[in-house]
């Protein structure tokens, strides 16, 4: 890889400001041009929600790298903490960085009108527009799994399910698995609707189908809402779109797991 150019992506923290001025004066130490186009590497400084949103605004550009340094609380997406960036951007001068790939989700919205294609990193959320219970019929490769009804789904990445996923009960997925997590949110639980109560892990080759019976919705793309009208259905399934995200030689994903929730 050859970086040359960089741009930062931060959040408005007093934290983030001081962490930004020292980001600065390593990069140009290290003769990186810090610039607003046409860069070759992406610096999120903030919490995990600077990331996606970093990620988001550069449209999961495939030709850029990634990286995060973490001056939020959990920080799974920002891996470097506020003491790794020293050597963080010596080892970038030197090429000796590693490559991590991270998997996008792409969600597939048929409306009266139109098809709309989005992408995310972490998850969509899936609700009622009104914020009523969600009535849906749930589909995996054309299967009937159940007929929801409950607050919402969640569809989260590997990445995502450190995220709103793990909130509500989900399962970690490691990052070496490539898999999708279908998560319900407040499933009905009666006489009459039998509805999951665990999140069901599916590999990278299934297909999610929702098809809701009320026809406007809140989609929710990695924190960001989008009110849909007219759906008729939704497909999800994990993309073979990728973002390309660097990280140190020392990053563990076992050890990431213990130190930012357990530790």
């Amino acid at each position: 890889m050859k970086i040359e150019k960089v741009k930062i992506f931060r959040n408005s923290t007093n934290k983030t400001t001081e962490v930004e001025r020292k980001v600065i004066e390593e990069l140009n130490k290290n003769d990186f041009k810090l610039v607003q186009e046409n860069y070759d590497l992406a610096i999120s400084i903030g919490g995990d929600g600077t990331f996606l949103k970093m990620v988001n605004e550069t449209n999961f550009k495939e030709v850029l790298y990634y990286v995060g340094i973490n001056t939020g609380n959990l920080g799974f997406l920002q891996e470097l903490t506020t003491d790794d960036y020293e050597k963080f951007i010596q080892d970038l001068a030197n090429n000796i960085l590693i490559e991590d790939t991270k998997s996008l989700e792409e969600i597939i919205v048929t409306t009266k009108y139109k098809t709309i294609s989005y992408f995310a990193l972490n998850e969509v959320v899936i609700r009622n527009k009104n914020l009523k219970a969600l009535e849906t019929d749930i589909k995996i490769d054309n299967v009937l799994l159940e007929e929801f009804v409950g607050d919402g789904i969640l569809i989260s990445t590997n990445v995502g399910s450190t995220a709103y996923n793990m909130s509500l009960g989900g399962s970690i997925i490691d990052k070496e698995i490539q898999a999708l997590s279908l998560t319900p949110i407040a499933p009905l639980k009666n006489a009459r609707y039998h509805n999951l109560d665990n999140s069901i892990i599916l590999s990278s080759k299934r297909v999610i189908e929702l098809i809701p019976t009320s026809p406007n919705l809140i989609l929710t793309f990695d924190g960001k809402n989008e009110e849909i009208e007219n759906v008729i259905k939704i497909e999800v399934k994990l993309s073979n779109r990728k973002i390309k995200c660097l990280t140190t030689q020392n990053n563990n994903f076992i050890k990431t797991i213990h130190n930012k929730i357990i530790g």
